[in-house]
């Protein structure tokens, strides 16, 4: 019988997120046979500093690779699809980045195609792994807060506050569509769908741009980097700086979320809380060893992340002792743990307990809806039956040819 030392993996993207998806499969046992990169250069350059074995020439080559059982896809977001999709048919299983595609019709095609193949499919929505997030899952679940009625938070980041931050997400026709949303939001709305149990169902929107023309490199850019170019082109952006969202849950729940990447001194902040008849939760992810706990007639309390003191899908989740924290690379590890038993299965289960394509799917659905009512400045149901509101798709229902962009923002 197969163990996770006999899985062999290669990992397409070499910037940020693909090295961490390198070094989070080294931790857990996972053989990483080689690298993609965006240039047989930039591969070659890469695996040597990684230590991995090889760079693969091509997506060709990579999956001509009989070794090769799981292929992550780290590259930018309008790559997503067509290397899904050439991953599925070679056979082999698929862990990808989000956003899953570009639209929601694409998005209803992966799920369809890893449906179909029987093989295992992931969207990599990390955050959920957090072991206090996989706590707050089961104590929900469990009623602990009784009767969910109020989900509250933002997610906010600074590294595009300059006119000289640059990256091929500020480009439509790479990123998609949106911008904040669909690369940080995605992680908060996913997040709150699985804490409360709670599908998002309706949104009202307002998407503002305030840096109306950025500075493009000439050269390359590496996310998150400081350095800035001595040579630039102006460039006029389209995609949103920052996001407020009112939300309606389908199990009755009410919402608010803002999303910026262009708040001064915040780094990586998902702060969320989720208030009940007979309790509240909070969370941050930049203390991501804490939660708060808040009570109407006995003290509040403040929860140390601790094995011994959480349900069983927060101690799976945990892999170091109380006191020694753990973050966002472990948030990796954990995730991966949970989509590997599956391909070391062969196949996923019947309720995989980590986010499919169809989870990624479902966030395009969510993201269409908040365009839609950014443009038209109405209230927008996630129409998740392929009906005539969003345009957005179900896998096996007539979809929509064109992409829902957002509307004027300022």
């Amino acid at each position: 019988m197969k163990s996770i030392a006999d899985i062999g993996a290669a990992v397409i993207g070499t910037g940020f997120i693909g090295t961490v998806h390198v070094e989070a499969l080294r931790r857990i046992g996972v053989q990483v046979l080689g690298v993609l990169g965006s240039t047989p250069e930039r591969g070659e350059a890469r695996a040597q500093a990684l230590g991995v074995r090889q760079a693969f020439a091509s997506l060709e080559a990579l999956l001509a690779d009989d070794a090769v059982d799981v292929v992550h896809v780290t590259s930018p977001n309008d790559l997503h699809v067509s290397q899904s999709r050439e991953i599925l048919a070679a056979g082999k299983h698929v862990v990808c980045e989000k956003p899953l595609a570009m639209t929601a019709r694409e998005s209803a095609e992966l799920v369809s195609l890893a449906s179909s193949s029987g093989l295992v499919n992931a969207t990599n929505f990390n955050i959920r792994y957090y072991p206090l997030n996989q706590h707050a899952h089961e104590l929900i679940a469990d009623g602990g807060l009784g009767e969910v009625r109020l989900v509250t938070g933002r997610y906010f980041q600074d590294w595009l506050l300059l006119e000289s931050d640059w990256n091929w997400r500020l480009q439509p026709d790479r990123g998609g569509a949106l911008r904040a949303v669909g690369d940080i939001g995605s992680h908060w709305l996913d997040l709150m769908t699985f804490v409360t149990g709670q599908h998002v169902s309706e949104v009202m929107a307002d998407l503002s741009t305030f840096i109306g023309t950025r500075l493009e490199p000439t050269g390359p850019v590496e996310t998150f980097s400081t350095a800035r170019a001595a040579e630039t082109l102006e460039r006029e952006i389209s995609t949103e700086d920052t996001a407020s969202i009112l939300l309606r849950f389908d199990g009755g729940a009410r919402g608010a979320v803002s999303i910026s990447q262009i708040s001064p001194g915040r780094k990586n902040s998902l702060v969320y809380e989720i208030d009940g008849s007979d309790g509240a939760w909070g969370w941050d992810s930049e203390q991501p060893d804490q939660a708060w706990a808040g009570h109407r007639e006995r003290p509040n309390e403040i929860l140390i992340r601790n094995p011994a003191l959480m349900g069983a899908a927060g101690q799976a989740a945990s892999a170091l002792p109380a006191g020694h924290v753990e973050g966002f690379f472990d948030t990796f590890c954990a995730h991966f743990r949970a989509v590997y038993a599956d391909v070391v299965a062969g196949a996923p289960s019947s309720s995989p307990g980590y986010p499919t394509f169809a989870d990624g799917h479902d966030e395009m659905l969510v993201g269409d809806a908040i365009a839609r009512s950014a443009r038209e400045g109405r209230w927008v149901q996630v129409d998740r039956d392929g009906g005539a509101d969003t345009g957005a798709v179900r896998p096996g229902t007539a979809a929509r040819t064109e992409p829902v962009t957002p509307g004027p923002i300022r």
